[in-house]
């Protein structure tokens, strides 16, 4: 598929925008997602095309995020193992299943997940109750969010959020850090599977991929500097909104 520059500079730009909101805790496919869809993508091509592009926000996060990142460097040397085969096994359901099978379900999980993110420090406080059940129950959570985001992806950067907050570290910003590198690692082994299995519109993910770098570079700033409780229900916010709008375009 050929694209306008029209076309390629509002991808650069949602990129932008996408970047910094996902990489502040937010909701990255929100926007990128949808432009890709406006721009003429199918669903199903904009779904590969939106999870390749996502590599791009990793390197800009993790640059601006190393001080955060050094102090979960342990828990996110655990993570990484189950989160690269989940999202691989995820990556290649999408390519042997109907592109319509998840979507009755997503709406839900991302609302339950912004619901647990509004939750978190009373679900936190509970979960340092049980800590050996909890810290049972990690890798297997990790792995059922990374099967998802190598899947479809929309909305998985919340569920992974209000997953690291109870059961890692419940400090945002360190949690947003670890984060932001779990979605781009998952990306990276998504964009893997695709390069091999699918045709992937290049032309669309390169301006978008540049986009959410740049972008991606402003939001851990962002993240650090905003009291936890605004990030928390601002990100719940558009949780809940993208909840509603996957459902409206489901039924």
């Amino acid at each position: 598929m050929s694209l306008s520059l029209g076309q390629s500079l509002v991808l650069a730009l949602a990129g932008v925008a996408a970047g910094a909101l996902g990489a502040a805790g937010g909701i990255t496919s929100l926007v990128s997602y949808s432009a890709l869809l406006a721009v003429g993508l199918p669903p199903l091509p904009a779904t590969v095309a939106n999870l390749v592009a996502v590599v791009g926000s990793g390197p800009g996060a993790a640059l601006t995020s190393r001080s955060e990142l050094r102090s979960v460097a342990a828990p996110l040397r655990q993570a990484l193992p189950s989160a690269i085969l989940a999202a691989a096994a995820g990556s290649l359901l999408l390519l042997l299943t109907p592109p319509g099978v998840f979507s009755l379900i997503v709406p839900y999980l991302v609302a339950l997940a912004s619901l647990a993110l509004l939750l978190q420090p009373r679900l936190t406080a509970a979960a340092a109750r049980e800590p050996t059940r909890i810290r049972s129950l990690t890798l297997p959570l990790l792995g059922l969010v990374s099967l998802y985001s190598g899947y479809f992806g929309a909305g998985s950067g919340i569920m992974l959020l209000a997953l690291l907050l109870v059961v890692v570290d419940d400090r945002l910003p360190e949690a947003n850090a670890m984060k932001n590198v779990l979605v781009a690692v998952m990306a990276l082994v998504s964009a893997v599977v695709f390069a091999v299995a699918t045709p992937i519109e290049w032309m669309a993910v390169v301006p978008l991929a540049i986009g959410l770098f740049a972008g991606s570079t402003t939001g851990p700033v962002i993240a650090r500097h905003l009291p936890p409780s605004v990030v928390r229900w601002g990100v719940a916010a558009l949780g809940f909104f993208l909840a509603a709008d996957l459902w409206l375009n489901s039924v």
